[in-house]
C-alpha cells in the first residue's frame, strides 16, 4: 500500500479574487473546475505545472461569514528559483505577512488570510 499527497484545500469567500491572487503571486493555474449543477458550491484546482500535487479552492455559494483559520498554524509551502525576485513581488503586492530573516525564509496571505510560506530552492 503507498499513499501520495493529491492536493491541500483552502474554502475562499470570493473565488475569482482567489484565483487573481494565486495566478499572480505564485504563478499558479487552474487545472480543473467542478461546480454543483445547483450552482451551490465550486471546486478550482490550482497547478504549478510541475508536480501533481495541487491547491483546491472551495467557493460555498451560501457562505458569507470570513472562515475561522484559529491560531493560522497551518500553512502551504512552496520553493521557489528566484527569491529575492519572488520576495519583491509580494513585497510590491503588500502580501507578505511574517518575515524570518534567520531561516531565510517568509509567509504571503491571501485574502482570506490563509498563510503560504515561500522557502528558497536549496
Amino acid at each position: 500500500m503507498k499513499f501520495t499527497f493529491a492536493h491541500n484545500n483552502f474554502n475562499v469567500l470570493n473565488l475569482e479574487k482567489s484565483l487573481d491572487f494565486y495566478k499572480k503571486a505564485l504563478q499558479l493555474t487552474e487545472a480543473r473546475r467542478r461546480e454543483a449543477p445547483d450552482g451551490s458550491f465550486t471546486l478550482v484546482f490550482l497547478s504549478d505545472g510541475h508536480v501533481p500535487h495541487q491547491l483546491e479552492l472551495t467557493w460555498l455559494r451560501d457562505r458569507k461569514a470570513p472562515y475561522n483559520l484559529g491560531d493560522n498554524e497551518f500553512h502551504l509551502a512552496l520553493m521557489v528559483d528566484d527569491f529575492a525576485g519572488a520576495h519583491a513581488l509580494h513585497e510590491k503586492m503588500g502580501c507578505i505577512c511574517y518575515e524570518n530573516k534567520a531561516m531565510g525564509i517568509y509567509f504571503i496571505n491571501d485574502s482570506d488570510d490563509y498563510w503560504v510560506e515561500i522557502v528558497p530552492k536549496r
